[in-house]
């Protein structure tokens, strides 16, 4: 056989060559197709914003120009202004507001003190919970009763807890590597509610703050009452330190607090989303990426979450300055109302649902400026092993954890819009040492780092945008 087919070829090549040529013509010229390389686009993108990106000053401009961006206060519109110059100054178009019903929530004065036995009143750090109900600037008075665990509140008998005010001293698990985990892990416990608290009798709560770093640094929490609650007490974090002490002294003696809140609610007022984008030159489908715009009313809210917003500009203005034609739109929403509410990321979710958009892709950020690690990929199977074959062209940014499958941030809300979702992943063994507190402020950020997360967020969008 296999002389047959050598024989053949040749003998057809004669008969073919023997004949008369035939007339030239003109030759139909080959599409050439280029593929497309991933490996030098990514390379494009970094070298753009490891050598000109604007985030880490933009992030400066937030956090010390702007400052604290409460819901329902001035300086949240301060913020919102300040985003739209910055979206415009890049060179998008397409901006505009959203407006999201917001609690008015006012801290007001406060203050914590401590008793043992006959000795004098000490004053501790602390912090009201976010939306919490206040004293109305009385002194609420009453022996401290402290629980460490959700076995120990279930075996104390009925009335045990009548009148008393709970400290609840549950810290963060060490053993639990990933610090989101930990802290999700702690704040879901019912100790941590005041109307489970209240349903005991208690007149108020006290709990350890969630936080990594061992200081005496307060650390805010938001607070829900149930729509049932006959009750709805005061609640306060305290330090790690002060938890610490306070702990040791109950275990030799009887301690009373005296605790003094003014804070209240004041009703409702609008505040807005800030939405951008790029519309898209082959469709409208929609490739999101969020971040929240407020902060706690006493904190720069670098970590939580300037860095987010500053990558989220970041992103846009990379596209525009390297020319990029995307197929789908690319919009960014900066949300109202994360911190005390969560009114902007639902007022968006119920915008996409009435206006029947169809988005491919969600993307949020809102873990802090470090180094990034991965996306946790919150969408089905299909699509999570279609990224994980984009693994190699991430890894050498750093980026390599695809594995974890939540995205529980202002976007979560588009889940139940069969909306793929994703977070980028960063390395947060440091964040919860200022998260929710005074001390997340513009010098904890590392600019390297917040840089590099702007280019893992803007390689994604780019992935996305070429292949859904």
């Amino acid at each position: 056989m296999k002389k047959v087919f050598i024989i053949i070829p040749l003998f057809l090549g004669g008969i073919l060559f023997s004949q008369k040529k035939p007339q030239k013509k003109n030759p139909i010229k080959k599409t050439t197709v280029v593929k497309f390389n991933y490996h030098d686009e990514f390379k494009r993108i970094s070298d753009e914003i490891m050598t000109n990106g604007t985030a880490y000053d933009n992030l400066g401009e937030l956090t010390k120009g702007v400052g604290s961006r409460f819901s329902g206060t001035p300086g949240y519109e301060k913020a919102a202004q300040w985003a739209e110059k910055k979206l415009k100054d890049i060179g998008i178009e397409m901006i505009w507001r959203q407006e999201a019903r917001v609690p008015v929530w006012v801290r007001g004065r406060e203050s914590l003190q401590i008793k043992a036995a006959n000795g004098d009143w000490k004053n501790i750090k602390m912090l009201s919970f976010g939306n919490s109900e206040g004293t109305g600037g009385k002194d609420l008075t009453g022996e401290i009763v402290i629980i460490n665990s959700t076995a120990e509140l279930n075996a104390l008998s009925i009335g045990k807890l009548k009148d008393k005010i709970v400290f609840v001293n549950v810290p963060m698990d060490p053993k639990i590597i990933n610090t989101s985990d930990s802290y999700l892990s702690t704040a879901k416990s019912k100790l941590i509610s005041a109307s489970v608290i209240a349903k005991t009798g208690a007149k108020a709560l006290i709990i350890r703050s969630l936080t990594t770093a061992n200081d005496d640094t307060p650390h805010a929490k938001m607070i829900y009452y149930e729509a049932d609650d006959k009750v709805k007490i005061p609640a306060l974090s305290i330090g790690v330190r002060s938890a610490d002490e306070l702990e040791n002294l109950l275990k030799k003696q009887k301690v009373t607090a005296k605790i003094n809140m003014s804070a209240e609610s004041k009703g409702e007022t609008t505040n807005p989303n800030i939405i951008a984008e790029i519309g898209g030159k082959k469709d409208s489908k929609v490739i999101v990426l969020g971040a929240q715009l407020d902060s706690w009313d006493f904190a720069e809210g670098a970590h939580d979450d300037g860095t987010g917003v500053a990558q989220c500009i970041e992103v846009l203005r990379t596209l525009k300055a390297l020319g990029y034609e995307n197929n789908h739109t690319i919009r960014v929403v900066l949300y109202a109302n994360s911190e005390n509410g969560g009114q902007g990321r639902e007022t968006y979710a119920a915008y996409v649902k009435k206006k029947e958009e169809k988005h491919v892709f969600a993307l949020g950020t809102d873990a802090g400026g470090y180094s990034p690690r991965g996306f946790s990929l919150d969408m089905s199977p299909q699509r999570r092993r279609q990224i994980f074959e984009w693994k190699n062209y991430f890894l050498p940014y750093g980026v390599y954890d695809f594995d974890q499958t939540d995205a529980i941030q202002d976007i979560s809300p588009l889940k139940k819009l069969d909306i793929p979702l994703a977070e980028l992943v960063v390395d947060t063994q440091r964040y919860f040492d200022y998260h929710h507190s005074e001390q997340d402020t513009f010098d904890k950020v590392n600019k390297r780092e917040l840089l590099l997360g702007a280019v893992a967020l803007t390689q994604m969008i780019l992935m996305i945008d070429k292949n859904w």
